[in-house]
C-alpha cells in the first residue's frame, strides 16, 4: 500500500514544521510543544513545554471536554467552567414558561440547589492520547480496496476502543490525523452525573444575540458553571444524592487581574474541524454551492420555528438551544462566503497545488512515490459531490425529532442481531447508556407542530428536485412519485404525529428492547417510515463506505506529498482540527479589519450600556447592571488602563469550534478568560489562516468576577475558587 511506505518515510518531525513560522498559527498536538518551545518560550510561556505534554501534569490535567465544547477545573470541588452557549442545552432543559432559567439567570447557593444537567451530559478527563497508526493501519493488506478497506478500519479501531475502555467508567476514541495519515487512541475519564451550578441571565450570556455573533467590539459574558459528582469511592456514577463532588488531580488559579495588550496567552482544548489541506476542487464546490445552501436552508429553518412558535411560549423554549446552534452557523456560512468571494484563497489553492505537482514532477524519486497522489483524490473528490443536493436537503429533513427516534430505533433493532464487536458504532452496547439519554432528552426538544411545520416546509422544497436527486423510497412513503400536493403532504405529517406513540419517553425506551419483527409488525407510522426507509438507507451508507474507504487510503498518500513539500518550502506543518486536545498561543492584540479602521484588543462596561435597548431581545439589561455600570460601582475590578472594567478582549490565537469553553491561560498557567468566539473576518480561518485578520474573542476575569460579586450574587462560587493577582 503507497501511503504505509510514506508514513516510515516521514519522521515525527517533518510533521511538525521546518524554518520560519508565524508564532499564532497552528493548533498543536501536546506531543509536538516541546519541538516548537522556542516559539512558545518567545511569545512569553513560562512553564515548561515539555512538562505540558504530559497529560497527568498541570495544566493539561486540568483542561476537560463536555463532548463537543471545552471547560475546564476550577476548584478541588470539581468545579467546572465552560461557555453561557456550551450549557445552553442544560439551563434550557431546566426552564419552564413559569421558571425560565435562560431568563432569569440561575445561581446555586449551596450544593444542594444544584440541578442536573441534560441527561447524556459528561465530563471527560483525559488521561492518554496513544500514536496507534500501526495498529489501525500495519495489518492491513495492500490489495484491500474500497468498502472493505473502511470495515477494515472501523474494525481495528473497535478492537483498540474495546480493550481500551476496561470499564464504563472510561470513554476511549480513535481520531485520525492528516486524512488517515496517523491515528492516535484517546483515553477519557467519563463523570456522569453533572449538574448546573451557575449561569447568568442570558441578558449577559448572551448579550447581543444574533447580531453580535461573530462581531466587534463584544459585550458577552459568555460563561457557566458546572460541577461535576462522583460516587463516595471516587469513581464515576449515574446521578445520585449520595454522590460527592469529583476532586480533579489539579485546577487553575484563576488571575483577578486579568490580561493586558501584547501579554502571552493560550488556550488549551478540543477544537472541531478545520480544512485547511483540502485540495483546490472541494474549496470551490464548498464556497460556492454547499455553504450558500446551508445558509439558506438554516435561515429557513428558523423562520419556520418563530413562525410557528412564538415568543416565550413553552414550544420555543424547547427550541432556544436549536435555534441558536442554527443562527450562529447561517452567520459563519454567510461570513464565509464573503471573505471567500473578497479574496484570493481558491486562486491561491490552485497554485500551490500546481507547484505541488510540479515539485513531484521534478524528481524521478517524488513521482515514483507521490505521482498519482493529487490525480486519484481529484477523482474521488468529484465522486463525493455527486446527489449533494439530495444528501444536503435530506439531512435537514432527518434533524427532526421523530424521523431521527424513528430511524435510530430501528437501526438498533438490526444491529442488536449481530455480535456487539460486528455492530456499527454508537449501536454497540458501550453506547447504550448515551442512546438511553439520548431518547429521555427528546420530549424537552420537541414540539409536534414545529415539527410539522419545518417537515412541510422542507418536503415540499425536496419535491422541486429532478428525479436524479430524489429518494425512490422516501417518495413513495409520502407519495410523491405522481407529483407534489400540500394538503396531502399536510394530512400524512398530521396523521403521522397524531397516531404514533413515539412523544412518549417511556414508549421510546421501550422500543430500545423490540425485535426487528416488532417493528415491521407495528402500526406505528413512524416506525413503519422507519422500516420502510432501512434497506435503501443501508444501501446508500453502503456506497458511502466504500467511496470513503477509498478516500481513506487516497487523502493520506497526497498529505505525504504536501507535507514532504511544505517541508521542503519551510513552511508549518500541523494536523487539521479533528476533535482532539490541542494548544494554540499568542498575544492579547486588536487589528485593523479595513482600510481606516483599527480595533482596539478590549471593551468594557460602558460600551455594553451603550448597546442597551430597552425590552429588546439581545440588548436588553436588567436594572442592577444598568444601575451598577451608570454608578461605576466596579470596585477593585476597575482597570485604569481601560478606565473601566474590561469585558471582552482580542488575541491572535488560532481556534474553531469546539475551543468554546476553552480557558484562556497566561503564561504561568493562570486563568485568565475564557474563549467563545472569533471575530468575523477570521471565521474563514477554517479553510486559511490570516495573521492580520484572525482574532479570537474572550470574556475577561475581572468581568467574570466583578458580575459574579456585584450583579448575580454569585459570592459563593467566587469563594471556592483560588483567585491571584
Amino acid at each position: 500500500m503507497l501511503y504505509k511506505n510514506l508514513i516510515k518515510a516521514l519522521s515525527l518531525s517533518s510533521l511538525v514544521f521546518a524554518g520560519t513560522l508565524q508564532a499564532d498559527e497552528g493548533m498543536w498536538q501536546p506531543h509536538q510543544l516541546q519541538q516548537i518551545s522556542g516559539k512558545l518560550k518567545q511569545a512569553g510561556l513560562e512553564l515548561d513545554p515539555t512538562q505540558m505534554e504530559n497529560l497527568d501534569q498541570f495544566p493539561m490535567n486540568a483542561i476537560i471536554s463536555l463532548g463537543g465544547c471545552t471547560a475546564s477545573f476550577l476548584s478541588e470541588q470539581g468545579l467546572v467552567v465552560t461557555n453561557h452557549h456550551c450549557a445552553y442545552g442544560s439551563i434550557q432543559y431546566n426552564s419552564s414558561e413559569d421558571k425560565n432559567l435562560l431568563k432569569q439567570g440561575f445561581v446555586a447557593k449551596t450544593k444542594a440547589e444544584e440541578l442536573q444537567a441534560a441527561p447524556g451530559s459528561r465530563v471527560y478527563v483525559t488521561e492518554s492520547l496513544t500514536n496507534v497508526t500501526e495498529k489501525i493501519t500495519g495489518s492491513i493488506a495492500s490489495s484491500v480496496q474500497g468498502e472493505a478497506y473502511y470495515n477494515a478500519i472501523e474494525k481495528n479501531e473497535k478492537a483498540l476502543v474495546a480493550e481500551c475502555e476496561t470499564s464504563q467508567d472510561y470513554r476511549c476514541e480513535v481520531y485520525s490525523f492528516h486524512g488517515g495519515l496517523e491515528y492516535f487512541l484517546m483515553k477519557q475519564l467519563a463523570l456522569r452525573d453533572v449538574r448546573l451550578v451557575y449561569a447568568p441571565p442570558s441578558s449577559i450570556g448572551k448579550f447581543g444575540g444574533d447580531t453580535d455573533n461573530w462581531m466587534w467590539p463584544r459585550h458577552t459574558g459568555d460563561w457557566a458553571f458546572y460541577r461535576a459528582y462522583v460516587n463516595k469511592d471516587g469513581k464515576p456514577a449515574d446521578y445520585s444524592k449520595d454522590n460527592v463532588p469529583f476532586k480533579p488531580k489539579a485546577f487553575l488559579n484563576v488571575n483577578a487581574n486579568g490580561v493586558e495588550e501584547n501579554d502571552y496567552v493560550m488556550v488549551l482544548g478540543y477544537p472541531g474541524r478545520t480544512n485547511r489541506y483540502r485540495i483546490a476542487d472541494e474549496v470551490e464546490n464548498v464556497f460556492t454551492w454547499v455553504y450558500p445552501t446551508s445558509k439558506r436552508y438554516r435561515e429557513e429553518y428558523i423562520d419556520v420555528i418563530k413562525t410557528t412558535a412564538p415568543a416565550g411560549s413553552e414550544a420555543r423554549i424547547k427550541y432556544e438551544s436549536t435555534l441558536a446552534g442554527l443562527a450562529n452557523y447561517a452567520k459563519n456560512y454567510g461570513s464565509m462566503v464573503e471573505s471567500f468571494n473578497k479574496g484570493d484563497m481558491l486562486t491561491r489553492k490552485q497554485q500551490e497545488l500546481t507547484e505541488l505537482q510540479d515539485w513531484i514532477n521534478a524528481s524521478a524519486d517524488r513521482q515514483k512515490q507521490y505521482g498519482k497522489a493529487l490525480k486519484e483524490l481529484n477523482q474521488l473528490v468529484a465522486e463525493t459531490e455527486k446527489n449533494q443536493q439530495r444528501d444536503l436537503i435530506m439531512s435537514y429533513i432527518g434533524r427532526t425529532n421523530l424521523m431521527s427516534v424513528s430511524k435510530r430505533l430501528y437501526r438498533l433493532a438490526n444491529e442488536k442481531t449481530k455480535a456487539d464487536s460486528e455492530r456499527k458504532q454508537g449501536y454497540q452496547q458501550r453506547d447504550m447508556k448515551r442512546f438511553t439519554q439520548g431518547m429521555k432528552r427528546v420530549n424537552r426538544r420537541y414540539d409536534a407542530e414545529v415539527d410539522k411545520a419545518v417537515l412541510a416546509h422542507f418536503i415540499a422544497e425536496y419535491a422541486q428536485f429532478p428525479a436524479s436527486e430524489r429518494n425512490p423510497t422516501f417518495d413513495a412513503f409520502f407519495a410523491l412519485t405522481d407529483g407534489f400536493d400540500a394538503d396531502k403532504l399536510a394530512a400524512k405529517l398530521d396523521e403521522m404525529h397524531s397516531n404514533t406513540a413515539l412523544d412518549d419517553e417511556a414508549t421510546r425506551l421501550a422500543w430500545m428492547e423490540k425485535s426487528v419483527d416488532d417493528f415491521k409488525a407495528s402500526d406505528d407510522p413512524y416506525i413503519q417510515y422507519a422500516v420502510s426507509q432501512y434497506d435503501n438507507d443501508r444501501k446508500q451508507e453502503q456506497q458511502a463506505e466504500a467511496l470513503y474507504g477509498q478516500l481513506a487510503q487516497a487523502r493520506p498518500a497526497f498529505m505525504a506529498a504536501m507535507i514532504a513539500f511544505k517541508k521542503s518550502k519551510g513552511e508549518p506543518v500541523y494536523a487539521d482540527a479533528n476533535s482532539s486536545l490541542r494548544i494554540t498561543y499568542g498575544n492579547v492584540k486588536g487589528y485593523s479589519p479595513q482600510d481606516g479602521l483599527t480595533a482596539t484588543p478590549f471593551t468594557t462596561l460602558e460600551g455594553m450600556l451603550a448597546k442597551y435597548v430597552a425590552g429588546d431581545s439581545e440588548f436588553d439589561l436588567f436594572e442592577n447592571i444598568r444601575t451598577a455600570i451608570a454608578n461605576k460601582d466596579y470596585g477593585k475590578y476597575y482597570r485604569e488602563k481601560v478606565k473601566s472594567v474590561p469585558v471582552n478582549y482580542l488575541s491572535t490565537l488560532d481556534i474553531t469550534g469546539g475551543n468554546s469553553g476553552s480557558p484562556t491561560l497566561n503564561g504561568k498557567g493562570e486563568f485568565v478568560g475564557l474563549v467563545f468566539d472569533g471575530v468575523y473576518e477570521s471565521i474563514i480561518g477554517d479553510w486559511d489562516y490570516d495573521t492580520k485578520l484572525n482574532r479570537a474573542i474572550h470574556t475577561s476575569v475581572p468581568f467574570m468576577l466583578w458580575t459574579m460579586e456585584h450583579i448575580d450574587g454569585a459570592g459563593n462560587i467566587v469563594d471556592e475558587m483560588t483567585i491571584v493577582e
